[in-house]
């Protein structure tokens, strides 16, 4: 039988147990609360919060767009005949005058061919001459009755047919010579040498395929601008309109274009009519070739609406806004955008002024959706 004293060294011990063991079921009950709570939380939708702008009137007055400067006039230089490049006189950036030699082609081939011709051209001549004293000697017979009507016809036909080889000889010698004028290139009129593809010594053959071309030459003293204009902005662009052309590598500087002719088509892929305008270049500062931003003071039509980037949706279903529905449900309409003016888009379909867009559309939001309006952003304003 245990003693009295070792009964109780055993009763805190035991105590200890029973409140460590209510301890831990208490510490399950707070955690299972605590869980319960949470998952109620996370099974809760959150409706997000949003900005909402009413749809701005575009009050732009002016059009920029993208364009390309060509030459006034370019003529790709190609070769008529084949042999060597014997000489080239100018190299590119040179200006020339119109008909300077730009180089000159050795054409060992052809100058055979015309000694060839020459040659057999001598030969119709003396075949002529004997055909033709021929003729005579028997027309003359033919009034003695020494021979027939047909020997004397025979011979008349020989004639002429002797005068045809001369006539054929005589053009195959014209056209050697014709070809060897060729030998020489020339400029076709005043500009500058904007590419060379050809040196001393190199086959030349004849050619008129895109890259054979030995010089170009350009007149670069007024150029040619080249525009898309969107077909909602054509009535406003007519010929002799002034625009304001700038280049990338002058910047902050100018020049004064003016619209020369319109395509008075559009363009079914691009939805665009081209535009052609003209520049003066006396100082060469604008590059053929190169990249130009026109700018057109062209009143706009008074319709057009304008909302901010952010409002734009890009999915499956093309390019959407979303605007605010009743009991601030969200209402995606599909639109079409007009132009970018930077820091808002021209819509030219799709929406109206009644509308209100919400400016950050949470992702994957879509027809429906419930979404909170942030107070301070519900003002009408102008984008």
């Amino acid at each position: 039988m245990p003693s009295n004293t070792q009964r109780m060294g055993r009763k805190p011990l035991a105590l200890g147990l029973i409140a460590i063991a209510v301890a831990l079921v208490a510490a399950g009950v707070v955690s299972r609360r605590s869980q319960a709570s949470q998952v109620k939380e996370a099974s809760t939708p959150v409706v997000p919060l949003v900005s909402v702008l009413a749809v701005g009137q575009s009050n732009s007055a002016s059009l920029e767009l993208p364009a390309r400067i060509e030459p006034w006039a370019r003529a790709p230089i190609y070769a008529r005949v084949s042999g060597y490049l014997k000489n080239w006189n100018v190299d590119i950036g040179a200006p020339v005058k119109s008909g300077q030699t730009l180089a000159d082609i050795e054409t060992p081939d052809l100058d055979q061919q015309l000694l060839q011709a020459k040659a057999e051209l001598a030969t119709a001549r003396s075949n002529l001459t004997l055909a033709a004293s021929t003729a005579k000697r028997w027309q003359g017979l033919l009034a003695a009755d020494a021979v027939s009507h047909q020997e004397a016809d025979e011979k008349a036909g020989d004639l002429a047919a002797k005068q045809s080889a001369v006539n054929a000889m005589q053009a195959n010698v014209d056209r050697v010579q014709a070809l060897q004028r060729y030998t020489r290139l020339v400029a076709p009129f005043d500009g500058v040498i904007t590419a060379r593809n050809t040196d001393v010594g190199a086959l030349i053959n004849v050619g008129g395929a895109v890259g054979s071309e030995l010089f170009v030459v350009s007149d670069i003293s007024r150029l040619r601008v080249y525009v898309n204009v969107p077909q909602r902005q054509v009535a406003a662009i007519k010929v002799g309109d002034k625009a304001e052309l700038s280049v990338p590598e002058r910047p902050g500087k100018t020049f004064t274009a003016t619209v020369q002719s319109l395509s008075q088509a559009i363009n079914a892929s691009s939805g665009a009519m081209l535009v052609q305008l003209t520049v003066q270049n006396d100082n060469r500062e604008l590059l053929p070739g190169g990249y130009a931003s026109i700018h057109f003071d062209a009143p706009l039509a008074s319709s057009a609406l304008s909302i901010p980037p952010s409002a734009l949706i890009f999915n499956k279903g093309g390019t959407q806004v979303a605007t605010l529905g009743k009991d601030n449900h969200v209402v995606l309409k599909q639109i079409t955008v007009g132009r970018d003016l930077g820091n808002a888009l021209e819509v030219a379909s799709g929406i109206d002024h009644n509308d209100q867009v919400i400016a950050n559309p949470p992702d994957g939001v879509a027809t429906g959706d419930a979404v909170r309006v942030a107070a301070a952003n519900t003002a009408k304003g102008k984008l």
